[in-house]
């Protein structure tokens, strides 16, 4: 068959610059490097422990002396930060979450240890009671079971200024409580801690997303029957999302988190577009765990939909991806 004569149709051919990778490269719009991830770890008492969580493959709670092993080696794959959750024994819960802020708390000991060993690795803390109380709730409920708002804000403030005074670098409100952001900010600059960082969990939908986190947590147990529906967002909003995020800002906020991820693309899209805040999304645990039990049944390739998850998540305006791929992601991207 003969070629086209120049100038018919179709004149723009917008497969040209797909066709070889070096071309392919030079237009790519959004970048994924080890810079964008944070890491989630769960941590437990004891030494040389590692606990496989059985709904996500890959995924251990581990001791302290363990964790640093892990923070090593996130350092050399330049990964820049870590997010630690502590998983409680259960009789230290109670059902005002009091071991929150135990000054000696596994928490706290966990980030002395990792800022004494590492101090230019990030090191965040989750300020949220879910993890200390008999009930699992986020917050101190009354006698039917309602989380109260301003008092659980005051135990918020006590658990994240203990998180600062340990040495955390960022403080991570994922209550969903109105007004903590501020309460927090205000009790940090009081006690001298101007520079630790708030990231808030600002959009935190009421998802179904969350099941394998709060058994690797073990706070599943505690909430039994019981939902979070009265503060956590409900999955059909959105413009809600704009004013959460709003409020977080003007009350201090130095960066934003919404959570789930995939499923939420539009709500990062509208936050990133609307605030342009340093802007935080966590691939949530069911997240990781269907795309793992689709790797793990040979449906998926692990490795090419993990990637392809945390670039879109990216491209809807994402800074940075709390991720339980990120070590093997960076992994990846450095040709591992």
């Amino acid at each position: 068959m003969g070629h086209r004569a120049v100038g018919a149709y179709p004149g723009t051919r917008l497969r040209r610059m797909r066709r070889d990778d070096f071309s392919r490269r030079l237009m790519r719009e959004t970048t994924l490097t080890p810079d964008n991830f944070i890491y989630p770890m769960f941590v437990v008492e004891g030494e040389r422990r590692r606990q496989a969580v059985g709904s996500m493959p890959g995924v251990e709670r581990v001791s302290i002396d363990e964790l640093l092993r892990e923070g090593d080696e996130l350092l050399r794959l330049g990964v820049p930060a870590i997010a630690l959750f502590p998983v409680t024994d259960p009789p230290a819960k109670t059902l005002d979450g009091r071991e929150a802020w135990n000054p000696e708390g596994l928490a706290q000991r966990a980030v002395r240890a990792l800022k004494h060993a590492f101090p230019e690795l990030g090191v965040i803390t989750d300020v949220a009671l879910d993890p200390f109380t008999t009930h699992g709730q986020d917050g101190i409920v009354d006698e039917s079971g309602y989380v109260l708002n301003d008092v659980t804000v005051e135990a918020l403030v006590r658990q994240a200024v203990s998180h600062a005074e340990a040495g955390a670098d960022v403080v991570a409100p994922s209550d969903m409580m109105d007004g903590r952001i501020g309460a927090v900010r205000r009790a940090l600059e009081a006690g001298g801690h101007v520079n630790t960082r708030i990231l808030a969990y600002s959009a935190k939908y009421a998802s179904s997303f969350y099941g394998p986190f709060r058994d690797a947590v073990g706070s599943a147990g505690n909430l039994g029957k019981g939902n979070k529906y009265s503060y956590q967002m409900d999955p059909a909003n959105t413009d809600e999302a704009l004013r959460e995020v709003a409020l977080d800002l003007e009350e201090g906020a130095d960066m934003v988190m919404i959570k789930p991820g995939m499923p939420y693309l539009d709500i990062v899209r509208r936050v990133k577009d609307a605030f342009g805040a340093p802007t935080m999304v966590y691939q949530v645990s069911g997240e990781y765990a269907m795309l793992m039990a689709a790797a793990g049944n040979g449906w998926l390739d692990e490795r090419a939909v993990a990637l392809e998850s945390l670039v879109a998540i990216r491209r809807a305006g994402a800074d940075a991806i709390l991720t339980y791929f990120a070590k093997r992601a960076a992994g990846w991207l450095k040709g591992g």
